[in-house]
Formats: C-alpha cells, sequence, structure tokens
C-alpha cells in the first residue's frame, strides 16, 4: 500500500532478506519471530520488528483478508515509541484497505 514497498526497498538488503522472510512465514500461516499486535491502528494490523547493526526496523501489517497480506507501511524507528506520524500513515492505509474491499463487494 502507498509507499511501503518504496520504503522497504530502501532498507539495507539485510533488513530487506529478514522482512521478505517473515512475511512469507506469515503467509504460510506461522507467525513471525518477533511481532506485536497493533490493533490501535485497527482490527488485525500487526508489527514486524527487526533489529539490525544499523538500526531498528518496523513492518506494518495485516493478514486477516482472505485475498492478501497487505504490508501498510514500513519504516525505521528513530524512538522508542512509534510515532504519531507513522501510526497515521498505516491508519489511513488500513481505512483504504477496508474501504476498496467494501466497494468491491
Amino acid at each position: 500500500m502507498g509507499s511501503s514497498l518504496e520504503d522497504l526497498l530502501a532498507f539495507p538488503i539485510t533488513v530487506r532478506k529478514a522482512v521478505g522472510y517473515q512475511l512469507h512465514k506469515i503467509q504460510y500461516g506461522i507467525e513471525p519471530d518477533d511481532w506485536k499486535p497493533f490493533s490501535e491502528i485497527g482490527a488485525g494490523v500487526n508489527e514486524i520488528r527487526i533489529r539490525d547493526n544499523n538500526g531498528i526496523y518496523r513492518v506494518m501489517y495485516v493478514a486477516k483478508f482472505e485475498e492478501a497480506l497487505y504490508v501498510l507501511h514500513s519504516f525505521q524507528k528513530q524512538t522508542q515509541q512509534t510515532s504519531q506520524h507513522d501510526k497515521n500513515i498505516a491508519r489511513t492505509r488500513y481505512n483504504r484497505v477496508v474501504q476498496q474491499r467494501r466497494n468491491s463487494l
């Protein structure tokens, strides 16, 4: 959704590989290694957490819909807490997914 792919491609290669592996696990119904629910964004939204020598990276996604796993937002964390800006991006994209699904029914 949005720029999440471009943002993810800007991550270091080791982080991209780690994220890809975690997303692959999710697609097969296996929990990622390090994640937490992020229900304040929307129902079923979770966050993959990746630590690397270059920093801390996050990928917010929703996998509750049968047709796809939606990556809502990919970003490098700068502080201990997730910024309101990053939460707003993920929430807006989540709402867009929900609306698109409603329109297609």
